[in-house]
């Protein structure tokens, strides 16, 4: 590779069932007038990424190849699992969503970023160069390292955002699940900032340890033999109507609704067969779990409801002026209430190797991994 040129992680799936990961070697662009060069220095591996990166592809069939300074890693996609990535086969994706680095050139109405450090959202992140609009950068403040600001968009903006919507759906408190992870983590420091009563429900000791050394109230792990009561009681001391759902797979969402009806009627001064008119809420925004979400309608009543919730469309609905609020307290609390930590940094060249694949696939609680292309 040369000073003109860059690498670029893609994924391909072929027509034939297969899935092709390679670096892309590519000239480094120019940037238009109102965009800037960035020398991507830190980017992390999302959930969401795992998705785009590795598809449904069995793992357990990797293949490596290709050379030492461009390999290459093959894996076969059941023919079951074909449909559901019907739409991108035989395309070439940039993988990464969101990523830190400095800019190294900027076009004529964007000198002022020259040389700072950025963060930005916009798709393509492991890659070692990325030009995007300078509208969609956040200028860390003097002094941040690009892994400090690599995570700035994705779950700081989820965690707020999950607060937000409670407030705009008249809920008063949250449940939230897989909530020992970086997100999570977040979540409860906004939260105990903000005064906002929330049930985290975890899946081992471990994990709900990890919290109330955070400082969290209510801590409820899936894994006891009590969970259910345990779960009832968290939820009737706070009054949470509203859970996001990271696992989704199973019957977890379903315990929630029948724990909510619970609490709820605990409080009910008379009968109905139709149980509580108090709406319950639980967004699906994540898939830990790949099953089936199983809803058994006995002990939910009939005010209830489980749907998606993805974060790009809950930004297009507050607009602008609610998105860059929520951008500036980013910025405000970006090494407190948004600090991330990562398990390990790794190259590109390590991102494709099978062992580490294996390690940042796990998608285990509290691990998080960051790409650092230029390492």
């Amino acid at each position: 590779m040369s000073d003109s040129t860059y690498l670029q992680l893609r994924s391909l799936i072929t027509a034939g069932g297969e899935l092709q990961l390679s670096l892309k070697q590519a000239p480094i662009p120019e940037p238009a007038a109102d965009e800037v060069l960035i020398r991507i220095e830190a980017a992390p591996i999302n959930p969401s990424d795992l998705a785009l990166l590795l598809g449904p592809a069995d793992l357990s069939t990797a293949q490596v190849g290709g050379t030492a300074a461009l390999p290459t890693l093959t894996a076969k996609i059941p023919q079951q699992s074909m449909s559901t990535v019907a739409a991108r086969v035989d395309q070439p994706m940039p993988i990464g969503n969101e990523g830190a680095g400095i800019v190294v050139k900027a076009g004529e109405n964007a000198q002022a970023m020259h040389g700072k450090t950025v963060a930005a959202l916009g798709g393509g992140m492991f890659s070692q160069y990325r030009v995007v609009k300078a509208a969609a950068c956040l200028v860390l403040p003097d002094g941040t390292a690009p892994s400090e600001g690599a995570s700035c968009f994705v779950n700081p903006l989820t965690a707020l955002s999950m607060v937000e919507n409670m407030r705009r759906e008249n809920h008063t408190a949250l449940v939230h699940t897989a909530a020992a992870s970086n997100l999570g983590q977040m979540l409860n420091k906004i939260c105990l900032k903000d005064g906002v009563p929330l049930v985290n429900i975890v899946r081992s000791p471990e994990q709900a340890a990890t919290l109330r050394n955070l400082g969290a109230k209510y801590i409820c792990d899936s894994t006891s033999p009590n969970f259910m009561a345990e779960l009832t009681d968290a939820i009737a001391a706070t009054g949470a109507t509203l859970a996001f759902d990271a696992i989704s797979g199973g019957k977890l969402a379903n315990q929630i609704l029948i724990c909510m009806e619970a609490a709820i009627n605990r409080k009910a001064t008379s009968y109905s067969r139709y149980g509580s008119a108090v709406h319950k809420q639980v967004y699906s925004y994540g898939v830990l779990d790949t099953r089936p979400i199983e809803i058994d309608r006995a002990n939910v009543g009939m005010a209830w409801s489980v749907s998606g919730w993805l974060l790009t469309y809950f930004l297009e609905k507050i607009g602008p002026q609610g998105v860059q609020k929520l951008r500036e307290r980013v910025i405000a609390e970006l090494k407190t209430t948004f600090a991330s930590h990562y398990t390990a940094e790794i190259s590109l060249l390590e991102a494709l190797r099978p062992d580490v694949i294996h390690a940042y696939n796990r998608r285990a609680t509290g691990e998080k991994y960051l790409i650092n292309p230029n390492k």
